[in-house]
């Protein structure tokens, strides 16, 4: 059997790599051996900045629900246990959009809950 030597398949694998890594500084963007360092590094920094990136975004959630609730006489918990005592079944997201877009429908929400405490 005849021989298959592998340069046209490394070269296509270091290409990749090389691809990847272009706009990275120095040997980073040039060398093989950096690059695949560095792209292995920045995939694996991408993926779990995805995954912050959630809890990131719940995070401004819940304090622009927290800012508008004490607004409205109310701490974040006790308006989210009122909510949930009233049976009105809203994301945190969608809460957070009415705080920014709606005021006077986050206030009816609050009142609701408030009510539904006391």
């Amino acid at each position: 059997m005849a021989r298959i030597k592998g340069g046209l398949n490394a070269k296509k694998k270091h290409n990749r790599v090389l691809k990847l890594a272009k706009g990275y500084r120095g040997a980073r963007s040039n060398q093989y051996r950096v690059a695949k360092q560095s792209v292995m590094r920045a995939l694996t920094s991408s993926y779990a900045g995805r995954k912050e990136r959630k809890r990131q975004f719940r995070q401004l959630w819940i304090a622009r629900i927290n800012a508008a609730s004490r607004l409205n006489g109310l701490s974040y918990s006790k308006f989210m246990y009122g909510l949930k005592l009233a049976g009105v079944d809203m994301n945190r997201k969608m809460l957070a959009e009415l705080v920014v877009n709606d005021a006077e429908g986050f206030k009816t929400l609050a009142e609701l809950a408030k009510s539904k405490i006391a």
